[in-house]
């Protein structure tokens, strides 16, 4: 009898070991796992099966969602001291000042030209498919939204407070900036401390560089012990938002959700073709080497947490120069926001049409500045584009209690733009690459 039953237990212990073989060192797979088991837990226990009362849902899913809760913190504990290092340390191991002008230059007009098309194409796809006029009057309820908002005429600060604008970049306490989250004025901090190490003898810098390399890999190992809870943390997060929404009001946010996906697709498609075209890159062997790399980001919607992996895949993957991949990599998962600065474009329309607010010309034009100024030195921590929206709300004229409507489906979005955050950071490392001569 015991035989019998070892020979039928056989094939299920076989599939067993080859599905934990499988996952065993691939954390984007085990993620996508709990992605999906995630939203089916979520529908089990969300308001359209009423199997549980909601407050007794409201304890589980609050459960479950602490370690995603523990792994958001830690990324947001590190991110500052891990890009300070990474940008000093980046800067400073480079000799030859004029290359870093040269690399400084074509990146920052490389990001500031792609993320300007970003929320340009937002912007275009949602006056196209017009999400806005989706939303039904119950779900505005639902949210205690009211649907009507005056139109305000959207104003650039007048010319005699931009010197003070330019002033206020800079860090005037850097431990304050750093304590408060300013990533503009951290990386303002880190280039003018990286430039000055640079110019003083090697001797003298090199027991700060020496430190700041401590506090690098420091910083690696606490992003790595973070990512060990990726897949529980997205399990527990994705279950708590899918519990706590339901099929109709994610069904009600489907056009507007379809139309910022599209836009990034389009972003992504817009990178592939300079990849091909001016990095001289195969696109699919680009995308079988970093398949990984844009999967984590997906799955964990924080190009902090994987910038040691962007390190290690732009410098022994893609074959590109440490000193490009290790100066761009840190800046660009904090200024290159391609993704994020897209759905503020399309966020912004998407509500405008909500609270019926006729925009202008002008009021475009306000958006896309606005949302690269506001997209450029934003965290690179999970939820940071609903912050940055308030931003841009606010200067449309637009209630910022429509943000209210977009929470629900946030989490799904962010993944999404995470991940053509990070294709533009190694895109911009290509493209340096090709066009900086050694």
């Amino acid at each position: 009898m015991t035989s019998s039953t070892e020979f039928y237990l056989r094939p299920l212990k076989t599939l067993s070991h080859r599905f934990e073989q499988l996952i065993a060192n691939r954390l984007w797979l085990r993620v996508l796992i709990a992605l999906a088991l995630g939203i089916t837990t979520g529908l089990i226990l969300g308001p359209d099966l009423a199997l549980l009362d909601s407050k007794t849902v409201n304890i589980i899913t609050a459960w479950l969602a602490l370690p995603g809760h523990i792994f958001l913190s830690l990324i947001q504990m590190i991110v500052v001291p891990l890009v300070l290092a990474s940008i000093v340390r980046g800067l400073a191991a480079n000799n030859n000042p004029e290359a870093l002008k040269k690399i400084g230059s074509i990146a920052i007009l490389f990001i500031l030209l792609t993320t300007a098309i970003a929320t340009s194409v937002g912007i275009g796809l949602s006056v196209l498919m017009e999400p806005g006029k989706h939303i039904a009057s119950n779900l505005l309820e639902a949210q205690n939204i009211t649907a009507h908002a005056p139109a305000s005429q959207a104003s650039f600060p007048p010319l005699d407070q931009l010197p003070e604008k330019v002033v206020s970049l800079l860090p005037i306490n850097p431990l304050s900036s750093m304590v408060s989250g300013q990533m503009l004025q951290v990386i303002l901090f880190a280039a003018v401390l990286g430039v000055a190490l640079l110019s003083i003898p090697p001797k003298q810098a090199q027991p700060l560089f020496d430190l700041l390399g401590a506090l690098q890999e420091v910083s690696i190992r606490v992003v790595s012990w973070a990512m060990k809870l990726a897949p529980l943390a997205v399990f527990g997060l994705i279950t708590k938002l899918v519990a706590n929404l339901g099929i109709e009001v994610l069904t009600g946010m489907f056009i507007y959700v379809l139309t910022v996906v599209i836009g990034l697709l389009v972003m992504a498609g817009f990178y592939s073709v300079v990849i091909v075209f001016i990095a001289r890159r195969s696109i699919r062997d680009f995308f079988r080497k970093t398949r990984e790399l844009l999967l984590l980001a997906f799955s964990t919607s924080s190009s902090a947490a994987v910038m040691p992996l962007t390190l290690q895949t732009t410098e022994n993957t893609l074959q590109i120069r440490p000193e490009i991949a290790r100066f761009l990599v840190p800046l660009g998962a904090t200024i290159n926001m391609t993704g994020t600065a897209l759905y503020q474009g399309a966020a912004t329309v998407f509500l405008a049409q909500v609270f019926n607010v006729e925009l202008g010309i002008s009021n475009y034009v306000f958006i896309v500045t606005m949302a690269v100024a506001a997209s450029i030195g934003s965290p690179a921590t999970p939820g940071a584009g609903i912050v940055i929206l308030s931003m841009v709300l606010e200067g449309v004229g637009i209630p910022a209690a429509g943000i209210a409507l977009l929470l629900g489906v946030d989490r799904i979005l962010d993944m999404c733009r995470t991940s053509v955050n990070v294709l533009g950071d190694v895109t911009a490392c290509l493209i340096t690459e090709k066009l900086l001569p050694e």
